[in-house]
């Protein structure tokens, strides 16, 4: 996890996919579609691992599946490609993602806690304010998370949480 400490008292976490998770994945374990992940060779650019929350580096495997960041099936719950690096890394640390500086503006919404996003949150917002985005929309007690995702893709990226 990742944690940003705006101005105030309220921290938000920057969540890495569980490792445990992440280990069965790269084990075989089937993704959201049922299927076991690809495999491709990273250019070190655009390959974003939601483990390390860092690019999967130049010359080293990916892993390419579908993930479904949600608990349950319901018409909220998107899912989509994600990247993770094929061999082991150290979930993401630091005082923000590295991940979220690979792109000039990310998509970020709000969900609450039936995981059904709360309209009016949405909105491509600059790389430089999206921690304090996710603060803001998380002092809103009807929040439970902030789903960051590529603005040009959709693809979830991290998970933002009240420490």
């Amino acid at each position: 996890m990742t944690t940003y400490r705006g101005e105030t008292a309220m921290s938000v976490t920057f969540e890495a996919l569980p490792t445990d998770l992440v280990e069965a994945l790269r084990s075989g374990a089937p993704d959201a579609n049922g299927m076991v992940a690809e495999r491709m060779v990273s250019d070190g650019q655009g390959m974003p691992c939601r483990h390390c929350l860092r690019n999967v580096p130049a010359g080293r495997e990916a892993l390419v599946l579908n993930h479904r960041p949600f608990a349950a099936l319901h018409p909220y719950a998107e899912s989509g490609p994600i990247f993770l690096c094929a061999d082991a890394c150290a979930p993401g640390d630091g005082p923000a993602p590295e991940l979220l500086t690979y792109s000039p503006d990310f998509l970020v919404k709000a969900y609450n806690a039936e995981e059904r996003i709360i309209y009016g949150t949405g909105a491509i917002t600059p790389a430089e304010e999206v921690a304090s985005r996710c603060e803001t929309l998380l002092r809103d007690p009807e929040v439970a998370f902030v789903d960051v995702r590529s603005a040009r893709n959709n693809c979830f990226l991290t998970r933002a949480k009240r420490v």
